[in-house]
């Protein structure tokens, strides 16, 4: 089969061995696969990535290999594996998440040797979890699930109680993913912040209630403007003197070093910083200042079966205003070039690859 292969820090056409199912494996055809800024960053600093992966035990990849990445994909059922259940026809178009159960552990589809990414004409996925395309949602929209449900899971991580008034920084896939999982929550207003004119733009349409330009204007200024809250009735304690604010949740999505702390110097006492970046480098902060702030730090990772679930279904019941982030759609012989375009942030936010283009 035809793919588009990562290999020697490059990506390449080639022609591949197509992959064989196994028990409870599906072989699928990849209609469309999204380019995700992880597979960005395994381009670019796949040694750290793969020696941090492998600390954690979240994958294990032989850089020296070919790689076909991707998974964020749509894809339609083509045959099974022996002892498989069956319960899904041929032709069906399915998402699910990337994961396989093989020899005991589990791989990252699209992060494997051995296990081909959206990026080839043909994958294999885990029969187990296999959602079915409702009816009459498209396959370009049915393919931004995966990246739609990381932003799921870090508002959920976020607890939110309903009152906060969440500050994103950082209006990638990532941030306009947190964006669309903020408002189908109903908290805000929603403050996004980006220097970039056309991801501002993209905040506005997903939902954003104030964008700003952190170049012209301080992001942590206008969320206090807009989180201020009256203190008369406020019981009195040493930490009732001053201005006082609603609960803050700042998301950090941009993963630069330096951003963490900016944001800690810039958050009110008792803030929660949500931190959905992924910076492949060192980064370094003041536990100083969270101490005296008493901020909450959490940092989130993927998303689990249910998350996933409730993303394809927001996106095909029109809940999760999704349309705008494709911006562009390659084959095969376009996805070297659409890398690096995609590190241009005036240019795109999702494009999305179809094999059999």
């Amino acid at each position: 089969m035809k793919a588009a292969v990562m290999r020697d820090g490059k990506i390449v056409v080639d022609e591949i061995q197509a992959p064989t199912p196994g028990p409870g494996e599906v072989l699928v055809k990849t209609l469309a696969c999204g380019i995700c800024g992880s597979d960005l960053h395994a381009l670019k600093h796949g040694d750290y990535m793969v020696a941090r992966s492998q600390e954690t035990g979240l994958f294990d990849m032989d850089l020296s290999r070919d790689i076909v990445m991707g998974h964020e994909f749509c894809a339609e059922v083509l045959d099974y594996g022996p002892g498989s259940e069956k319960k899904l026809r041929e032709g069906t178009r399915v998402c699910a998440m990337p994961l396989m159960a093989r020899s005991g552990k589990m791989e990252t589809v699209g992060y494997s040797n051995t296990l081909p990414g959206g990026y080839g004409e043909r994958m294999l996925l885990s029969e187990s979890l296999l959602l079915p395309v409702p009816n009459g949602l498209s396959t370009e929209l049915a393919a931004l699930t995966e990246p739609m449900t990381v932003g799921y899971h870090a508002v959920e991580m976020a607890r939110l109680q309903g009152n906060e008034v969440p500050l994103v920084i950082g209006c990638g896939p990532v941030g306009l993913a947190v964006i669309t999982a903020l408002k189908l929550k109903g908290v805000g207003p929603v403050v996004a912040a980006d220097y970039s004119p056309a991801r501002r733009h993209l905040a506005e349409q997903v939902g954003a209630d104030v964008v700003i330009d952190p170049a012209a204007d301080s992001p942590y200024e206008n969320w206090a403007d807009l989180a201020r809250i009256d203190t008369k009735d406020l019981p009195a304690s040493p930490f009732n003197l001053g201005p006082q604010y609603r609960q803050g949740v700042f998301f950090e999505c941009v993963g630069v070093p330096g951003v963490i702390d900016l944001m800690m110097a810039g958050a009110q006492r008792g803030c929660r910083i949500v931190v959905v970046g992924l910076c492949m480098e060192p980064d370094r902060f003041s536990p100083y200042m969270a101490i005296c702030k008493e901020i909450n730090i959490q940092f989130v990772l993927a998303y689990n079966g249910a998350e996933f679930a409730a993303t394809l279904h927001n996106i095909a019941e029109g809940k999760a205003n999704v349309d705008a982030l494709i911006t562009a759609k390659v084959g095969l012989e376009g996805v070297a070039n659409a890398f690096e375009e995609l590190g241009e942030p005036e240019k795109h936010a999702k494009i999305l690859v179809e094999p059999w283009r």
